[in-house]
């Protein structure tokens, strides 16, 4: 599973509470706008998809505009650098971060230039609303925002649908002297993330049928047809952090005194309840009174666009995921407002502003297409930051492998394409008898369906479901600590220049080798109950790789790890990774599984299938770094690797 910007469940009553508190893309402006000298461009506001064929006019004066002008701080530039410094191994500056009160004094926004930037926008006839360290939000009419940024707004089909968007790329004065980044609301297509469904839907309960394997290969469908030759096995009933902490070579670390922060949107109005009930049921570690807390915004918004119930499950998978695999770790979950980019980037900035934690796991995301490069400026500032206080941002590369299925193009996802974050992709993996590590293929999945006299697969191996997300960057330039190691019929697959390639490591992700979660859900019958499911996607990813960071800080010493990619990449090739590939057996791998067909119970009859793993859409996992697992997974030996 993993959140595409986008999801929430109906509450039930809370049995426990929490306390509840209240690089890659160019930065700021660098040229002159094509009217005049007077003006510097603002790259990337004016949206791809507002095109001459699809304008259909000027929009009209009386429409009102909601916007947010993002501060670019006194010294764009050196914060990108100081971000690139601070987190490379090789640098004299490596690991001397700064605290949040000092990265803002040497590269946020000067109270001069937010006075500037105020004046500009009231003269222009735009309100201002609201100020903080990182933007203005204004609002106004059309002819104010023309006014303010030197551009015309006209309405524009997208998708069925017509959008404001502006005519031109949007301007500033020269005069404001590069305080602006960007310039968000321009154009109000929505912007938002979603999170995948392989995070089945807690409004009325989940439940997976059997029969199961306790381990990888415990109990054998004998009595099913063979797939790839051979007899194979019922899939996992869902791993526990046992299991996981085994396969990823946690030892005797446990996280403590590790900070791991988690955003997603909306909260679970039962996480304290589930979280506890789950640990005792699985044997992980009591959570302290402090250990789990929840950092939440005053109100909640676009709660039905969104789909916000839906969000729930992801918070719980992700809390219990964190635990599992990190038991002493403080765990702190930053709700967003609402799956819309403004407010997802709140939360991001909730946890750099007030240093909440040093490592962010983050299951949500959306196709690049769909990202504009305002927006992903916007994002970048925000991971600098980060990476300046020692903070390393961790992102799901999503569920729908190369994106064809899901969009008829090929593309990644955002924000695991950045080059400020650490793109998380996914596996399938096998724990054997005794919590040993056996193998991991990337996850991608095929399904075939029992045929109706139970003595074939009907089409085997059948079609494409779901798989780790990877690629390519059609936007993003090549980091340096990709250099070397990504091959170039990977970074150049969109042309001659190296472009970003995500993952850039992986975890367990196939939910038919998934993890096994607890949530209150809604029964069929009325109430609510808690209840325990297996689930995947790169949403479990990403959780379970943010909480290996957290064993290696321990194992570390407690010094913070920061961005991680140019330290990951540099252990590239050693034996502290598994090297994933999609054949790791010599032979075609797959599981049966039988579902109950209404999600619940028996009463509308059970589906039986196999899943063909290691088949991920056109990605291939290969020897070496692949773009669907990246340098591969942590091994044993990958967490006392950071020691000091």
């Amino acid at each position: 599973m993993r959140s595409k910007r986008a999801r929430m469940r109906a509450g039930a009553s809370l049995a426990a509470t929490l306390p509840l508190l209240a690089g890659a893309l160019a930065l700021g402006t660098s040229a002159h706008a094509a009217d005049g000298p007077a003006r510097d461009v603002l790259k990337g506001t004016k949206p791809a998809w507002a095109t001459t064929k699809a304008d259909k006019g000027a929009t009209s004066n009386d429409s009102g505009v909601s916007a947010r002008v993002y501060l670019a701080g006194r010294n764009a530039a050196g914060l990108a650098a100081y971000a690139k410094a601070v987190s490379d191994p090789n640098s004299a500056s490596y690991g001397k971060y700064l605290s949040a009160k000092q990265a803002q004094a040497r590269y946020g926004a000067t109270p001069a230039q937010v006075k500037a930037v105020k004046s500009w926008l009231t003269a222009a006839g735009l309100k201002v609303t609201g100020v903080t360290r990182h933007y203005v939000t204004v609002t106004g009419d059309v002819a104010a925002a023309e006014k303010a940024f030197g551009t015309q707004l006209h309405n524009y089909t997208k998708g069925g649908k017509t959008y404001r968007a502006p005519v031109s790329t949007a301007s500033v004065p020269t005069g404001l002297k590069g305080a602006v980044l960007t310039v968000t609301g321009l154009d109000n297509a929505p912007h938002k993330a979603t999170h995948d469904d392989q995070l089945p839907p807690p409004d009325t309960v989940f439940r997976n049928s059997g029969p199961f394997s306790s381990y990888y290969g415990s109990n054998t469908a004998s009595t099913l047809p063979d797939a790839y030759g051979t007899k194979i096995p019922y899939a996992i009933k869902g791993y526990t952090g046992k299991q996981l902490r085994a396969a990823y070579g946690a030892g005797t670390r446990t996280g403590k005194g590790v900070r791991v922060a988690i955003t997603d949107a909306y909260a679970s109005p039962t996480i304290a309840f589930d979280a506890a009930t789950y640990a005792k049921k699985h044997g992980d570690a009591t959570y302290r009174s402090d250990q789990l807390r929840q950092v939440l915004p005053n109100k909640y918004i676009h709660t039905d666009e969104c789909g916000a119930s839906g969000w729930y499950g992801e918070e719980t998978l992700d809390v219990e995921a964190v635990h599992a695999v990190a038991p002493a770790a403080d765990i702190t979950y930053v709700g967003a407002a609402s799956c819309y980019d403004d407010d997802l980037l709140d939360s991001l900035g909730k946890v750099v502003d007030g240093h909440l934690a040093d490592i962010v796991s983050n299951s949500w995301g959306s196709i690049e297409s769909a990202e504009t490069t305002d927006v992903a400026a916007a994002y970048d500032q925000v991971f600098q930051f980060g990476a300046v206080e020692g903070i390393g941002f961790y992102f799901s590369s999503g569920d729908n492998g190369d994106e064809v299925a899901n969009t008829g193009t090929k593309q990644v996802d955002t924000p695991a394409n950045s080059a400020w974050v650490t793109g998380v992709g996914g596996t399938s993996l096998a724990v054997g008898k005794g919590d040993t590590y056996q193998w991991e293929t990337g996850w991608g999945t095929l399904k075939a369906t029992l045929s109706a006299d139970g003595k074939s697969w009907t089409g085997f191996p059948g079609a494409f479901t779901s798989g780790a997300g990877g690629g390519t960057s059609a936007t993003v330039s090549q980091p340096s600590y990709q250099k070397g190691v990504v091959p170039d019929a990977l970074a150049k697959a969109n042309g001659t220049t190296a472009m970003r390639t995500v993952p850039d490591i992986a975890a367990i992700a196939d939910p038919n080798t998934g993890f096994l979660v607890g949530q209150t859900q809604t029964l069929p019958e009325g109430g609510q109950a808690y209840s325990e499911y297996r689930i995947g996607g790169t949403s479990l990813a990403a959780p379970v790789v943010a909480a290996v960071q957290a064993l290696a800080q321990e194992a570390r010493g407690g010094k913070a790890i920061g961005f991680a990619n140019p330290a990951i990449y540099a252990r590239y090739g050693s034996k502290v990774y598994h090297d994933v590939t999609d054949n790791p057996t010599g032979s075609g791998l797959a599981v049966a599984r039988v579902d109950f067909v209404n999600g619940y119970d028996a009463t509308d009859g059970l589906a039986t299938s196999v899943r063909s793993l290691g088949k991920d859409s056109s990605l291939q996992a290969v020897r070496g770094y692949d773009d669907v697992t990246g340098v591969g997974s942590p091994a044993r030996g990958y967490v006392e690797s950071w020691r000091r």
